[in-house]
């Protein structure tokens, strides 16, 4: 088992290379099939959307579903139109996420926002189109999957709740609405635990949840991927200050320049650095009902405080 306290070694580093490497390909291959193709009048809408799509992302949402599935003997394909939702709705926050009337950024991984290429107008609306996508993907899931239709619509409902007002829609708000105001570690708590770790969250546990995890297991997931989910944002923060722009796909330090409420700034960096190690801590111990089958999403936990972008 990996702790934060020691790096992964170079036999960890590279199975867990070769398991997002792998993983990714798999999700990517099913994004081409369940994306719609630009064609018809609404062509121009149906590129938008695919540009964000695939715009090179770590794709660790679909991965987390999976993985969470596998965690508990569930097989990949059965989870993989729910995986693939839920990168179409982070896709769809991340094209809100730059618009002008939000954080107004120029950049997103390594290349010019949504907005830049095809107008705030129909950028907004590849955000509508690829949420409602999400929903009408997993929503036809039951017409031919061996999950039974109750787990599909439990696990519809944790993702919907994630994604909305009680969740990133929320978070967002609570983001936007914070901007300049004096540092608050219970509303920067509030705003990471909503805006990124809900829907991170909703992944893991709606993959585990598909695949038939007892309550006991279910709760496991949920430990797992709430503290998984904070120490990302929080990754986010510290790499917005420390990150290379290059590696990361885009500027740094917009943090500061906005007046965003970070960990941070809230508390300082070796502060928030402590407390992100020790979310980790806390999400890997969080596994231990499981065994080898749940080393991913252990090793997915290490990685996100080793991570570069």
């Amino acid at each position: 088992m990996v702790f934060p306290e020691k790096r992964m070694d170079h036999k960890e580093t590279s199975g867990l290379k070769t398991y997002l490497k792998e993983k990714k390909a798999y999700v990517d291959a099913a994004l081409q099939k369940y994306a719609p193709s630009p064609e018809g009048p609404a062509s121009r809408l149906m590129e938008a959307m695919r540009y964000s799509l695939f715009a090179d992302g770590k794709r660790l949402r679909p991965i987390l579903c999976i993985a969470g599935c596998e965690a508990v003997d569930g097989a990949p394909e059965t989870v993989l139109p729910v995986a693939c939702a839920l990168e179409f709705i982070h896709a769809y926050s991340l094209i809100h996420d730059d618009l002008p009337l939000m954080d107004d950024d120029d950049v997103r991984r390594g290349q010019p926002t949504n907005h830049k290429v095809f107008g705030d107008a129909v950028a907004l609306l590849a955000g509508d189109a690829l949420l409602t996508e999400a929903f009408h993907l997993m929503a036809g899931l039951d017409q031919a999957s061996p999950i039974p239709a109750p787990r599909i619509t439990q696990a519809i409902q944790l993702i919907a709740e994630a994604a909305g007002f009680d969740g990133m829609v929320g978070g967002q708000a609570v983001d936007i609405l914070s901007e300049h105001k004096p540092a608050d570690l219970d509303l920067v708590n509030y705003m990471h635990t909503h805006k990124t770790g809900a829907l991170i969250t909703a992944s893991v546990v709606s993959g585990a949840l598909l695949a038939g995890a007892d309550d006991l297991r279910r709760k496991a997931m949920e430990s797992y991927g709430s503290h998984i989910g904070l120490a990302f944002q929080i990754s986010d923060d510290i790499l917005d200050i420390e990150g290379d722009a290059k590696a990361m796909g885009k500027k740094t330090g917009a943090d500061q320049v906005k007046g965003k409420m970070t960990y941070p700034a809230v508390l300082g960096m070796a502060a928030a650095k402590k407390i992100e190690s020790e979310l980790i801590r806390k999400a890997i111990l969080a596994l231990k009902p499981f065994d080898h089958k749940a080393d991913p999403l252990r090793q997915i936990a290490q990685y996100i405080i080793e991570r570069k972008r």
